[in-house]
């Protein structure tokens, strides 16, 4: 069970779950949705994770036999799970998600679908090329349109988060793969950071998010759409971030926390 658990990638699936319950809880109040609403938060939380769980397994069995040859301490080259029990665990995401997803609609469904797939190209192919970044802006790029749709909110109620999420993606993914990137190195990915260099792909990962929490907080501030707690939750996603500049671990946990912040304070500020 421990093994299984690993699979999923607890920490980054569990901010993700998080980061969609938060962001689906307060677009329902904020439209007023009562009992039905509720339940539909619910069932978007589930496909949520359910997404998250086919992601974290299917990264893992597709990874075993380079994190084997790297000696990282992972599930299936550990032995602590067979590579079948991955691939069984990531069918069993695919079915939490599809169950949850069928009863809140069609768009709900087709967008929780294509991020999930854009996900397991990465998992399967794009982590490997210059291109490993795109489905990070493809996945969290819909991941507010999809909570959105879940819980029966109109799309366009989010539609410039995008525009927002893209740039932290792009930033996260930097900073997730700079803290195995001796070790890729070694096997010669060809990842985006990769492709840049540690310096600048480190530099770009923290500059880009710091930019991103600035940029936002000033133009909110400046429109008036900032109260107390929102102000509380920016500041709180900048010194998470900030923190960061000691290193590529330090900056994935401050990125994690300022990701469920700023989303928070987002919902808040725009509602």
């Amino acid at each position: 069970m421990p093994g299984l658990v690993r699979l999923i990638h607890p920490a980054p699936a569990l901010t993700v779950i998080a980061l969609s319950a938060a962001l689906g809880g307060i677009l329902s109040i904020q439209t007023g949705g009562g009992e039905v609403a509720g339940w539909r938060l619910v069932l978007t939380t589930v496909a949520v994770l359910g997404s998250q769980v086919l992601t974290g397994a299917l990264n893992d069995w597709a990874d075993r036999d380079r994190d084997r040859l790297a000696q990282r301490s992972k599930p299936i080259p550990a032995g602590a799970v067979s590579a079948r029990s991955a691939l069984v665990l990531a069918a069993f995401g695919v079915l939490l998600q599809l169950a949850a997803s069928v009863p809140l609609g069609w768009p709900a469904l087709l967008l929780g679908l294509a991020a999930s797939a854009s996900a397991m190209a990465y998992n399967l192919w794009l982590s490997r090329t210059p291109l490993s970044v795109v489905p990070y802006l493809v996945s969290f790029g819909l991941l507010p349109l999809w909570v959105a749709a879940g819980v029966g909110v109109p799309l366009e109620r989010v539609a410039a988060a995008p525009l927002l999420v893209g740039p932290f993606a792009a930033a996260a993914h930097l900073a997730n793969t700079l803290r195995d990137f001796d070790a890729d190195a070694h096997l010669g990915s060809h990842n985006l950071a990769q492709t840049l260099g540690r310096r600048l792909a480190f530099a770009l990962a923290w500059g880009i998010t710091m930019a991103v929490g600035i940029g936002v907080g000033i133009s909110f501030v400046l429109g008036g759409r900032t109260d107390g707690v929102g102000a509380v939750l920016g500041i709180a996603g900048l010194v998470a971030v900030a923190q960061g500049v000691a290193g590529p671990h330090r900056l994935w946990i401050g990125m994690l926390a300022a990701a469920v912040c700023w989303t928070a304070a987002w919902a808040l500020a725009t509602g």
